[in-house]
């Protein structure tokens, strides 16, 4: 008996050679639905339309087409089994050797602006899930493909078989197949979850949550050359650093992406004046501000050119020539900005090693942040929120002058971006000292006032959290700090604000804690 293939796809990619393919090398058979069976007709291939062999139309305006026994009969009978060969022919059904199935866009739809709750039911495919779930299941029997990028494989596995279709390459379709219609159901069951007739408390404590990731690479190693790594996309549409322009340089590894995201989150802070962030190990050692792009990058580095060495750089506006030279003369393993000048691309060739990225929209970044633990993983909201200044409080007697609160917001936003225990030393809008990731405070605040040095004398220091005695307050005063900046919050705050008073120093709270873990 002829072979008999199901067609019914709404990607028609590669779909007529594939069809002309089938019947003219394999004496194939096709039956077809809607528009692809008009596409395979209008190629002169001769297709007989579903509702033609269900007997039965198509209704719903082509909500219900292939839903019917003769399909899923065809599909699902075990061809090793005499009961379900019994059932085929008392009601008159062929097996299916081979179903084509990839399903109606809805994420490409629910990307698009503006698009309605309503649209998006619309392009919620029934019947194509159903076909491609049916035939995954009876791979022991039949070949399902999901995906255009399958077509020639199978048409070789024909080819180098005799006309036979391997058990193994059948069982790789029906994987691909599941996975297919399993991030089908996340995108919409994830869309749906985000609509406004949801409420807020719902949004934040989601019964389930979905996480699924289309691989884009595999990544040398990951930490250490002793582990595997993979880079993946979130959703069908790719986004924030896999959309990067490279420039030049070799791959990305896994470090690299991890700290160029460290360094993304921090150069957000800053937006408007020339701003240039270095980083190692995601944690910064150098940030600074200045009139000029160049005067912001020999700022940063001189806040710790000793850790910059290998370090990663992120600046807030297009690269030009002056910084380009200058970022030249330090051994970099990365730098990212929105855009760069065609001179400094020319300048950067000298060091043909060195990644260069440009990504326009540095501010697109997760809404969430995951962490994976032992049985599960954790999910937290981004730390993105915009402080309200004027929720800060000035708890000392002295008031900071206009110059003083511009650096502490200054320091504010950078220590947001230090591994906690965090202390963020700064002046002129540069960084100059800064303790990160310690186990006590004491520690921090030792680290970042010994790195300042002579530096820190009329300059003001920024706690991500409280600091649980005066002992830190008296340090700083010491060291020649004029001004402290902290969420507040700790019992023994009186005595920390009491030890600024005495010292003539400027404190304020912010009643927001910025830990980094």
């Amino acid at each position: 008996m002829t072979r008999l293939a199901l067609l019914s796809t709404s990607d028609k990619t590669g779909l007529i050679d594939l069809a002309k393919s089938l019947v003219s090398e394999f004496d194939y058979e096709i039956i077809s639905s809607g528009g692809t069976a008009k596409t395979l007709k209008d190629a002169g291939i001769y297709v007989t339309k579903v509702s033609d062999y269900t007997g039965f139309p198509e209704i719903l305006g082509g909500r219900v087409k292939t839903l019917h026994p003769r399909i899923h009969g065809g599909i699902l009978a075990r061809r090793d089994l005499e009961q379900d060969i019994e059932d085929l022919n008392a009601n008159n059904i062929r097996p299916i050797d081979l179903v084509v199935v990839n399903l109606y866009p809805f994420e490409q739809t629910i990307s698009q602006p503006g698009v309605t709750l309503a649209e998006a039911i619309e392009k919620i495919d029934i019947g194509g899930p159903a076909m491609l779930r049916a035939s995954a299941k009876n791979f022991a029997h039949l070949t399902v493909l999901c995906n255009p990028s399958q077509y020639d494989s199978y048409l070789e596995e024909l080819r180098k078989n005799g006309g036979e279709v391997s058990l193994e390459f059948r069982q790789k379709s029906a994987l691909a197949g599941f996975q297919h219609t399993a991030t089908y159901d996340q995108a919409i069951a994830t869309y749906l979850q985000e609509q406004e007739t949801i409420s807020e408390s719902e949004k934040s404590e989601k019964e389930i949550f979905f996480l699924s990731g289309k691989k884009i690479k595999t990544l040398r190693y990951g930490e250490n050359p002793h582990q595997s790594a993979t880079w993946y996309q979130r959703g069908i549409n790719a986004g924030g650093w896999a959309t990067s322009k490279i420039l030049q340089g070799k791959e990305l590894s896994y470090n690299n992406l991890v700290d160029l995201e460290a360094a993304r989150r921090i150069i957000t802070e800053f937006s408007d004046a020339p701003t240039v962030a270095i980083l190692k190990h995601t944690n910064p050692c150098g940030v600074a501000i200045n009139e000029t792009l160049l005067g912001a990058y020999e700022a940063a580095l001189a806040g710790d050119s000793v850790s910059a060495f290998g370090g990663i750089v992120a600046l807030n506006k297009s690269i030009d020539a002056p910084t380009a030279t200058a970022m030249t003369k330090t051994f970099l393993e990365c730098v990212v900005a929105p855009g760069c000048e065609p001179e400094a691309e020319e300048i950067f060739q000298k060091k043909s090693k060195l990644r260069v990225l440009i990504s326009p929209d540095l501010k697109q970044g997760e809404s969430e942040t995951i962490k994976v633990i032992a049985g599960g993983f954790l999910v937290q909201d981004a730390d993105d929120t915009t402080d309200n200044y004027t929720d800060w409080k000035i708890v000392t007697e002295k008031q900071p002058t206009p110059e003083q609160m511009e650096e502490l917001m200054f320091a504010w936003k950078v220590v947001k971006h230090v591994k906690s225990n965090a202390i963020v030393v700064t002046k002129n809008r540069a960084t100059v000292g800064i303790g990160a990731g310690q186990m006590n405070r004491v520690g921090a605040v030792k680290i970042a006032l010994e790195q300042a040095g002579e530096k820190a004398v009329g300059g003001v220091l920024a706690s991500d959290a409280f600091f649980p005695f005066d002992d830190s307050v008296k340090t700083a005063a010491a060291a020649g700090i004029t001004a402290i900046i902290q969420p507040g919050g700790s019992l023994r705050d009186k005595d920390s604000i009491a030890a600024a008073n005495e010292l003539g120093l400027v404190m304020i709270l912010t009643g927001m804690r910025h830990f980094l873990h």
